[in-house]
């Protein structure tokens, strides 16, 4: 039938068939209204279900699945080839079916190509005709829930494409039914055709950013060895970078394609660390790591695929710009890490791959700004912040050029919305990734086409972290632009130097930023925490012998607490808040105040030891040990109701830290011991305890001395008694012996009777008695010292 119309003629195309249509239509419709009360049922039936099929539901019972379009954007001596799914979702079966290609109109603005996207049900008389002819699929039956593959192929030169532009193309499925034994449409799926034959004068400079971001996947903890092996939250990160992960499709497709390379610092940190031995928490044990080969395949395919070409470094682990600017830049510090984020950014890419970044961009969440959010963006020295055209809005006819100049050395880079969420749905499924591709390539074109004189330069800024899927599809958008037809590649550095006088320059009112992009920032209390942390920090480092062994890993875990990779997970956020600060405190309670039990202070003056306990793997200085007496006027120290000193100790080892004290009265005095830095800062929990002061007067010495020495002089009393009663006792026995009575005693002769004996003198064997003289001196120091 085609043949035959090309000898007669020219074959009409589906575009100008369908305006005649429509135009017959429109000329017919008075006539007709006068027959509709004696139209056939069957066909009022058939009207009834096209007028349904004009709502936004799909139409009829077969769902249409278009899984390939190639090529994507054809030339006229192509063949278009279509493969696709037709499935019969209803419950009777469909009889007679015929699968055909619709082409047609023309579409002429960007708005155009929207709705035709948005479109799902079939409109009888708006549609345009069945292209028919041999290009068509014939199906004699397709039972219910059943499914049957198809092909279509068309030589372009058969399609009626006169101009150049996008094209409406749908396939659809005519068929009956036994409850509705007629033809008519029982689904429909359409798609976009751009054709652009020839290279247009005028090309759009298209910038598309390619994302390498992450979550934060590195602990603040290290291990006790000298190399500090890091301490991995997860193992997830090694799924991202082996074949098929997420991040190896990033850069074995990125490699071939004309992007700008956009990369959060701290991925490549914590490959890096990943190439090394490295820990992975499991429950509460760690494991060893065994992902190391991955992570250095990974980073030598990255740092080949960059090579030559143009590297944007966010500031590091990607800070929420949006959240510092609603909630943390009245948290003091806040604002000073994001520099020292971005200062960081440019040597952690340098060490790692080798080429210099430029930093001079910020990134905030979906190109969503305000006013607090670009003074925020700009505080770390980055005078370009990424934007989007749903938020930063044009009154133009057509989509101007990216950057804007805004004022004070600032240039907005505004990408455009529809191309940078292009590919933010599901791309599994065949036909979802072949319908995104389609649309993008149609929607770059008719970016050109608005203004085909002029040329403009236009930024894509995809979705931060797309998945496997996604990142394939948009690599097949982009190889659908390699024929340079009508855009042209450039790096965001040269977009950012470009501008458009009648784009707007005005930065949306904090008013007008997304209620639910404002859900998900981070709390003011979480700023206030991550100070809390900063400042705990910055106490423990001034003690250290080894600081760089401890900043380095927790200043990099504060920058991860405020990225931007927590949106949507506020509970992992508080999660991992938590752990840093519990490890850090961990830490600075291995310098510590051994608790010391009360004491007793048996004199005027004695020596107070204090133990300073150090369980780090390094020493510690530049600390100060302060002892206070509760009473001073009891008990002194240093002449002083206080003393200090220095302490300075090895890694894991304890001093003793030794205190003069002076007693002038007794009773008991608490005592307070508390750590400080050099600085005055408390260093630690004050630790107390009781000293009991418990004098011994000169004057007490002499009458305990006097009572020893009764004591001995009894002892010698009773000795000298017991000695003599023996040796009565010894001659009584040897007088018994001689038989004779012993002749009474001669009380003239002197013989002592047997009375009681009078307390005897000293014997030169007997001890000398304690009888010094009273001293009004103190006692010596160092006494007694009981713990």
């Amino acid at each position: 039938m085609a043949e035959a119309a090309a000898i007669q003629g020219t074959v009409p195309s589906p575009a100008r068939r369908w305006l005649r249509r429509t135009a017959s239509l429109a000329v017919a419709a008075p006539l007709l209204t006068g027959f509709l009360p004696v139209l056939h049922a069957p066909a009022a039936a058939a009207a009834e279900t096209a007028t349904h099929a004009g709502s936004t539901k799909r139409a009829g019972t077969v769902d249409v699945s278009l899984d390939t379009l190639t090529p994507s954007a054809p030339v006229e001596s192509d063949t278009l080839t279509i493969t696709g799914t037709v499935t019969n979702e209803g419950k009777q079966a469909v009889t007679d079916a015929t699968v055909d290609l619709r082409v047609g109109p023309r579409m002429t603005s960007r708005s155009a190509i929207d709705e035709v996207s948005g479109r799902r049900a079939y409109r009888d008389g708006r549609d345009p005709a069945p292209l028919g002819g041999p290009y068509t699929v014939k199906i004699p039956e397709l039972g219910a829930g059943l499914s049957k593959d198809f092909t279509l192929s068309v030589p372009v030169s058969k399609l009626g494409l006169d101009d150049a532009g996008v094209y409406q193309l749908g396939v659809s499925l005519s068929g009956e039914t036994p409850n509705q034994s007629y033809p008519r449409v029982l689904g429909i799926e359409r798609t976009l055709l751009p054709y652009q034959p020839e290279a247009t004068d005028k090309k759009t400079q298209l910038t598309y950013l390619w994302p390498l971001i992450s979550t934060a996947h590195v602990s603040s903890e290290t291990g006790a060895d000298q190399q500090q092996t890091p301490v991995f939250e997860n193992d997830d990160l090694a799924a991202e970078l082996a074949p098929g992960g997420r991040l190896h499709e990033m850069v074995s497709l990125g490699r071939n394609l004309p992007v700008t390379w956009v990369i959060d610092p701290d991925l490549l940190a914590s490959v890096a660390a990943m190439t090394e031995p490295y820990m992975v928490k499991s429950g509460t044990a760690e494991v060893p790591g065994k992902n190391q080969a991955v992570a250095e395949r990974w980073l030598n395919d990255l740092e080949k695929a960059v090579q030559g070409r143009k590297v944007v470094a966010l500031p590091f682990a990607d800070p929420d710009l949006a959240s510092l600017a609603h909630h943390g830049k009245d948290v003091p510090g806040s604002l000073t890490h994001l520099q020292q984020a971005t200062a960081l950014a440019s040597s952690t890419v340098e060490t790692v791959l080798h080429v210099k970044p430029s930093t001079d961009f910020s990134w905030p969440v979906d190109g969503a700004v305000d006013p607090s959010i670009m003074a925020v963006a700009t505080s770390a020295s980055a005078h370009n912040v990424i934007a989007r055209s749903d938020s930063f809005r044009d009154d133009l006819s057509y989509t101007p050029t990216s950057a804007r100049p805004i004022g004070g050395g600032t240039t907005a880079v505004v990408s455009d919305a529809g191309l940078s969420k292009a590919f933010q749905g599901e791309m599994i499924r065949a036909e979802n990734a072949t319908l995104a591709v389609q649309e993008f390539l149609a929607q770059s074109l008719a970016i050109t086409l608005e203004l085909p004189e002029d040329q403009r330069s236009v930024v894509v800024a995809p979705q931060r972290m797309p998945s496997t899927s996604q990142a394939q599809t948009m690599a097949k958008a982009l190889e659908g632009l390699n024929t340079k037809r009508w855009t042209e590649p450039l790096d965001l550095t040269a977009a950012a130097t470009q501008s458009d006088p009648e784009a707007s320059k005005r930065v949306p009112g904090s008013g007008s930023y997304p209620k639910k992009l404002r859900e998900q920032e981070l709390s003011a209390g979480a700023f206030r925490q991550i100070k809390e942390t900063r400042d705990q920090l910055d106490d423990f480092k001034v003690i250290l012998t080894a600081a760089d062994r401890v900043v380095p890993p927790f200043t990099n875990a504060i920058s991860r607490e405020m990225s931007t990779s927590w949106r949507g997970e506020p509970a992992s956020a508080a999660l991992y808040r938590q752990e840093v600060q519990d490890y850090l405190l961990s830490l600075t309670q291995e310098v510590k105040l051994i608790d010391k039990s009360d004491l007793t202070l048996s004199g005027r003056s004695a020596t107070i030891p204090v133990t300073v306990q150090n369980r780090l793997l390094q020493g510690v200085d530049h600390l100060v040990l302060k002892l206070r007496s509760g009473n001073k006027t009891r008990l002194e120290l240093d002449g002083n109701g206080e003393a200090t000193r220095p302490v300075k100790i090895d890694g894991g080892h304890s001093q003793s830290v030794k205190f003069d004290a002076s007693a002038n009265a007794n009773g008991p005095v608490t005592m307070t011991a508390q750590l400080y830095t050099e600085d005055g800062t408390p260093y630690g929990e004050p630790m107390t305890f009781t000293v009991k002061v418990s004098e011994i007067t000169p004057t007490v010495m002499l009458v305990i001395a006097g009572g020893v020495l009764l004591l001995v002089l009894a002892g010698v009393r009773m000795y000298s008694q017991r000695k003599r009663a023996a040796a009565r006792n010894a001659e009584a026995e040897a007088a018994s012996d001689a038989a004779a009575p012993a002749p009474a005693p001669d009380a003239e002769a002197g013989e002592e009777p047997a009375t009681e004996p009078e307390a005897e003198s000293e014997q030169p064997s007997d001890p000398t008695p304690d009888t010094g003289a009273e001293s009004g001196d103190p006692s010596g120091p160092g006494e007694k010292v009981d713990r």
